[in-house]
């Protein structure tokens, strides 16, 4: 055979091979079905809340668009998504047979190879669809931790969504499996009924459960040094929360000028990333941006991931970022909070360690934004910061809120320092916020500092080395 030959021959082969793996990638037909359940707005514990308040429901559209971009944050190709009404949850199939039968039909036309329930589903309502629609069925659950499982980029995000995967699954054990015949134990004839598949999966389950918790207790343990660490700095950490999609990777990245993946798709980061950013007093702090809450986020996500949410719990500040031009953003705030007292974090105290950054003022109508300004002008407790991190606007003021919250116990202090001092004068300026400057007639210069309290001794040594006396400003103030 010609050598021309040969190259034809595997250029076809090329060919049919992109061929493949271009099909391959054609994504799967999905259908979204978001069960409109009649209920009233779910009541919040008195303890968390006070007696009398409940938290408002997302509306229906809200839940059917978050459920579509839930499906399409995986690449499915989603070719309806609908709301079906149900009156009462049926334990077997949780619609009606009527519009199991009709779904069904929809489902048979449109060639739907998986059907999104945006609802829990237990093992058996699942089973019993997927029999009757020949298709596969995906619970919110599910949907969830498939999404976390393509975002995971760490070893230790890798983990956390295997350990929420693998309690997932062996939640779905009992009667899904069709595979039961028992495995005959030992050797040959000799052996008499060993395991049932389902005991022995659940064992496998467990192992793999407890292999992942004995990692990950190493994970917790090198990430409580890294804490350790920055205590010893010491740099106070910010942490970065609110509901996913509100822009916290877009506000990280304009706050630290760092290149986290930022995208316009609901848990577009996973891993946590931190970031060194040096505030205008000369205060350093480290940003952490976490990961996004949702509505009902699934209780062993929470679980799994507490080694990553322990950043938020340990953090001297929090951001609660919400995206103010969002129709629903109290009820996605009010999810945000139900996870953060579920962290041990009281939310409502009026001394948390919160401050609400309301972002997307970029997409507010000019009236709209006229009243969210209003709003947050007369907000008496914890008065919100507005900003685009798209545009940059507000930053400033974010920073400057962030500078005087971590700044309350600063000192502000007076030195006149020599001209030969200027080792001193160019430590202030790299450490302390320098407020005011003045030059003697003995030709050094007074300077008015103010300086963050984990840095005054240090401040104070390096006075005393130059022969400078520091003088408090404030308490001077008082005496007079």
């Amino acid at each position: 055979m010609s050598r021309t030959a040969n190259i034809d021959d595997n250029n076809d082969k090329a060919g049919q091979r992109a061929g493949d793996n271009e099909r391959r990638r054609v994504p799967t037909r999905a259908l979204v079905l978001v069960p409109d359940l009649k209920r009233s707005a779910r009541p919040l514990s008195d303890a968390a809340t006070g007696a009398g308040r409940t938290a408002p429901l997302h509306s229906p559209h809200d839940r059917l668009e978050e459920a579509r971009g839930l499906s399409e944050a995986i690449d499915l190709d989603v070719r309806d998504a609908m709301l079906v009404p149900v009156s009462s949850p049926r334990p077997s199939t949780l619609f009606g047979s009527g519009k199991v039968e009709s779904l069904g039909a929809h489902i048979e036309a449109d060639e739907i190879g998986l059907v999104i329930i945006d609802h829990p589903v237990s093992p058996i309502q699942q089973r019993n669809l997927e029999r009757a629609w020949k298709t596969k069925v995906l619970d919110r659950t599910g949907l969830i931790l498939e999404i976390f499982g393509r975002r995971a980029r760490t070893r230790e995000g890798r983990l956390q969504v295997e350990l929420a995967h693998l309690s997932y699954q062996k939640s779905r054990l009992v009667r899904t499996w069709t595979h039961l015949e028992r495995q005959r134990g030992g050797y040959g004839f000799l052996g008499g009924p060993g395991e049932a598949q389902i005991e022995l999966d659940r064992r496998m389950i467990d192992e793999r459960i407890m292999a992942i918790r004995k990692e990950l207790e190493v994970v917790v343990r090198t990430r409580d040094l890294h804490r350790q660490g920055r205590r010893r700095v010491p740099y106070p950490v910010v942490a970065i929360v609110g509901y996913t999609n509100a822009g916290k990777s877009t506000l990280f990245n304009r706050i630290t000028g760092a290149s986290v993946f930022a995208k316009h798709q609901l848990f577009a980061t996973l891993d946590p990333t931190m970031r060194e950013v040096r505030l205008q007093s000369g205060r350093r702090i480290i940003l952490s941006d976490t990961v996004g809450f949702i509505s009902d986020l699934p209780t062993m996500l929470v679980a799994a991931f507490r080694a990553t949410l322990e950043e938020v719990i340990e953090a001297d500040l929090i951001l609660h970022v919400r995206d103010i031009s969002h129709d629903e953003t109290e009820s996605q705030a009010q999810d945000v909070e139900a996870v953060l007292r579920d962290l041990g974090i009281d939310t409502l105290a009026v001394d948390a360690p919160i401050i609400e950054v309301w972002n997307k003022t970029d997409l507010l109508e000019q009236p709209k934004r006229e009243e969210i300004e209003s709003q947050a002008r007369w907000s008496s407790e914890r008065p919100p910061v507005l900003v685009s991190a798209v545009t940059g606007d507000g930053i400033d003021a974010l920073l400057g809120a962030i500078d005087a919250r971590l700044g309350s116990g600063d000192a502000e202090l007076q030195l006149d320092i020599p001209p030969e001092g200027g080792r001193l004068l160019n430590w202030l300026y790299e450490e302390a916020e320098v407020l005011a400057r003045e030059t003697l007639d003995s030709g050094g210069v007074r300077v008015r500092v103010r300086v963050a309290a984990e840095k005054k001794e240090r401040l104070l040594a390096n006075a005393r080395r130059s022969g400078v006396e520091a003088v408090d400003v404030r308490r001077v103030s008082n005496q007079v």
